[in-house]
């Protein structure tokens, strides 16, 4: 929206409204068509991502793009064009009235500004210089051009990037189940208490049989009885702490009772469990047979992470002649650990080259469009370390805005390499001026209404609001100094990036 503002206000106001609309969309459609694809194909393809949490964000969110662009080069042309009309006929900008061009004798500058036509630019035809773009065009634009500028841009980008390197060494992966409630919720505060407390005890794992076994041959419970000693083997089991089977033998042994063939053992464990009513959780018996039935082995978080933990879990019951599976309620999150990195990358590579691809396609050049994929790729370097260093994360509250730093990092410098080497200006420095003035001033406007839009979740008091928030602000401030501070001056090392349709100058 601000990017087609700033083409219309470069038109010549003498024109006709179709001219200026022509000459609107045509400096603005390929750049914001380039960065509605990418943003829409970056998040349709994380589609494809396992987590559900993070598919129907992707769904949402690629789809409100892709409305969000068609909105704007038909309803926003449409406002543009009914503006230009009125603009034609010198009326008012509220009330539509006719307004004079001139101001009467004796008028005060109050009068001046809200009822006479607007001013412009005789010489040019266009409106009048925005401050902003001024500032821009006069000021920071020749300053970033300088060589003091441009070296030290480069430490600049050296630092942020041996900062972001540090900062993604120390990336944890997982989710903590505490951040999943409200900061004032009981749930936080048993977390806590539970860490404080009993931080050494991990989950009491479930280990089920999930399936008719033969309990009552001898052979088979001494096979299953090596199974548990295999897990009890392992460095984070301390030891099994509810066995109904056990209970069960020594009951029998204790009771003189034979349990070596199925009747008297189905017999006897009813008469057991009849005494042991907590343990007929443990036993699941359907017309008389002994369906599935699960013993429970406690873990030790201290010995080892979630992830070796449930890898080590699984892998044991997999190597098991018997049919076992282990859970635990917090399993579900645990997992996250498991894929979570190799997710991300997968999905960040993927998404990246598919912008590439799209760069390669739409801007004139291939070099600038490799810069475009260098500007992703940075971005998202920058948001990892910089959001491990706050100490956020990689779960999949964390994986939703990494893949929105994906499309938004694009944005900015998209916009920049398009306008630069579609420039006609002879030198690389005097074509990154004219980039700052078209477009130094709408991506600051997006920049700062985005995370005007997304402040109010700072104070929210979910952690998962506050994380979007915080992820946010890093992609729109790494990105913004992508799009006006690094890549205009990486571009200015390279005098051939121009289009490559272009005669040379």
């Amino acid at each position: 929206m601000f990017i087609m503002i700033s083409s219309w206000q470069r038109t010549n106001i003498q024109d006709t409204v179709p001219k200026r609309m022509a000459d609107t969309y045509r400096e603005a459609a390929v750049s914001i068509t380039i960065t509605t694809l990418t943003d829409v194909l970056a998040f349709y393809l994380s589609y494809g991502n396992p987590f559900g949490s993070v598919q129907s964000f992707c769904l949402y969110a690629g789809t409100a793009i892709l409305f969000s662009y068609f909105y704007n080069i038909t309803f926003f042309g449409a406002c543009l064009a009914l503006n230009g009309r009125r603009e034609g006929a010198n009326r008012h900008w509220l009330t539509c009235m006719k307004v004079p061009d001139e101001v009467p004798p004796g008028r005060s500058k109050l009068y001046t500004l809200c009822c006479v036509g607007g001013s412009y630019d005789h010489n040019t035809g266009t409106e009048e210089e925005h401050p902003m773009t001024l500032f821009f065009r006069k000021y920071y634009g020749p300053f970033l051009t300088t060589v003091w500028s441009k070296a030290l841009v480069i430490l600049i980008y050296l630092t942020y990037i041996a900062v972001s390197v540090y900062g993604c060494l120390q990336l944890k992966e997982g989710i903590d189940l505490k951040n999943l409630a409200l900061d004032k919720s009981y749930i936080v505060q048993y977390y806590e208490a539970e860490k404080t407390y009993f931080d050494y005890y991990g989950p009491n794992v479930m280990l089920a049989i999930n399936d008719t076994f033969p309990y009552w041959e001898e052979s088979k419970r001494n096979q299953l009885e090596l199974c548990v000693v295999q897990f009890q083997e392992l460095n984070f089991v301390k030891n099994l702490s509810t066995s109904w089977l056990h209970s069960f033998e020594k009951y029998a042994e204790e009771h003189n009772n034979n349990i070596s063939s199925e009747g008297p053992f189905k017999t006897h464990l009813y008469q057991f469990l009849d005494h042991k009513p907590m343990l007929k959780q443990d036993v699941n018996i359907t017309n008389n047979e002994i369906t599935a039935s699960r013993l429970f082995l406690q873990t030790a978080v201290q010995n080892s992470t979630e992830k070796i933990i449930l890898n080590s879990l699984r892998k044991t019951a997999e190597s098991c002649p018997c049919p076992l599976l282990v859970y635990h309620p917090a399993f579900i999150y645990h997992d996250q650990y498991t894929v979570i990195g190799n997710i991300t990358l997968q999905t960040v590579i993927v998404a990246t080259l598919v912008m590439l691809v799209i760069s390669l396609v739409l801007i004139p050049n291939p070099l600038c469009a490799l810069w475009v994929a260098f500007a992703i790729t940075s971005v998202i370097l920058g948001v990892t370390g910089f959001m491990a260093l706050l100490n956020i994360s990689l779960d999949s509250i964390s994986m939703i805005n990494l893949v929105i730093s994906i499309g938004f990092s694009v944005d900015f410098s998209a916009h920049i390499s398009y306008t630069f080497v579609s420039s006609t200006k002879p030198d690389v420095n005097e074509r990154v001026v004219q980039a700052m003035t078209h477009l130094g001033y709408p991506i600051l406007q997006g920049a700062l209404s985005t995370i005007v839009g997304v402040v109010v979740l700072s104070a929210s008091s979910s952690y998962i609001f506050r994380t979007f928030f915080t992820i946010v602000l890093l992609v729109i401030t790494f990105g913004l100094l992508h799009g006006i501070a690094f890549i205009p001056v990486f571009l200015t090392f390279f005098g051939f990036c121009h289009k490559l349709w272009q005669p040379q100058q």
